[in-house]
């Protein structure tokens, strides 16, 4: 999702890893359950040598924590030209290898775009702006591939919850037509380049996922992803779990919930305006405490898994801590929502992963 984010400032320093032994990462077990954390941010918190601690209070790196909190996948945004070098390939490239030395699969999330793109948002990379649509789908293809043979992903998702489209005007959802092209292009590199990967199509809510499916017909991916806050999408988890089914019925495709989080306070730790911070926003079984957030957290994994064809979910913004306190300029309107607490102490949330 997209968010005014005000987050960490830092000088990244490149991880240097081993050769990657990528094309034996892809799990070919029927019965693997996704337990994913989306920690796109995670180079700029080691960039602070900011510590974190286990849930036994003990300093120990984030990865770690995660690891031995039963987290198997990690998701990672790639934006094509970011201004900082943040979340650019040569960042997810390099963590990326870092997280399959550690055991984790790699979940990637192109955007296609030079930052944030979600149903409301979907920019076209400045380096894109005048091509014509047939240079624009050669992109397409050409960056898709470049990304999948450096990296060879576990999971990989042709945009970012794409309701509306992405690259707009000429992939937006009123372009259908094209839509469809520019999205066939980044599927074939994937087929060619990595045929490992699972291919990911994600939507944002689920009270017209299925309309939308519908609408865009057959599409050569492996899995149905649908985000789920209950702050943009309702409170009924009944819903969420028939539409995940009635997706896999549809489409004969795995399904997950591909984003989702939950708040421990609805206070804050810092200078920022966090983007929840209201009982309103809240679901009304789930209150704004650790246990709550635990809670919340486990009712999704069941569903996640519960579902016809369910194969897992994802936390977004695990990791998007506030790092200086409360003079800092240096904060994050995520912090309430993270799997760490406001003392950097791993939450009771991450135990959902060990089950």
């Amino acid at each position: 999702m997209r968010y005014t984010l005000v987050i960490f400032v830092g000088l990244f320093c490149f991880f240097a890893c081993k050769k990657d032994k990528t094309k034996d990462s892809v799990s070919a077990d029927p019965n693997f359950s996704i337990k994913a954390v989306d920690l796109s941010s995670y180079p700029e918190i080691k960039d602070l040598s900011f510590t974190t601690f286990n849930a036994a209070g003990y300093a120990e790196d984030m990865l770690l924590t995660l690891k031995n909190s039963g987290v198997n996948t990690i998701r990672l945004r790639i934006w094509k030209d970011p201004i900082n070098g943040r979340c650019g390939l040569e960042e997810v490239s390099n963590l990326s290898k870092v997280l399959k030395q550690n055991g984790f699969k790699v979940w990637l999330t192109v955007h296609y775009s030079d930052t944030w793109a979600d149903p409301g948002a979907q920019t076209k990379p400045e380096a894109w702006k005048l091509l014509s649509f047939a240079q624009l789908k050669d992109s397409v293809y050409a960056y898709t591939k470049q990304i999948v043979t450096l990296i060879h992903p576990d999971y990989i998702q042709i945009g970012n919850e794409v309701n509306n489209g992405f690259l707009w005007p000429e992939g937006s959802l009123l372009n259908k037509a094209q839509f469809l092209e520019l999205l066939s292009q980044g599927i074939k590199a994937v087929r060619q380049e990595s045929p490992e990967s699972k291919l990911i199509l994600q939507y944002a809510g689920y009270r017209n996922a299925q309309w939308f499916l519908t609408n865009i017909g057959t599409v050569d991916v492996d899995m149905i992803g649908l985000s789920y806050y209950p702050m943009w999408h309702g409170n009924n988890l009944d819903s969420l779990q028939s539409v995940l089914t009635s997706i896999a019925t549809q489409t004969g495709k795995e399904v997950l919930i591909a984003e989702t989080s939950y708040p421990f306070t609805l206070g804050w730790n810092d200078w920022t305006n966090n983007v929840l911070g209201d009982s309103t926003q809240l679901h009304p079984s789930y209150p704004a405490t650790p246990q709550g957030q635990k809670d919340f957290l486990d009712k999704i994994r069941l569903i996640s898994i519960s579902a016809k064809n369910g194969k897992g979910f994802c936390y977004w913004g695990a990791e998007l801590i506030s790092t200086k306190g409360s003079t800092s300029k240096v904060g994050s309107a995520y912090e309430n929502q993270a799997l760490w607490d406001f003392n950097a102490k791993a939450l009771p949330a991450m135990s959902v992963y060990l089950k």
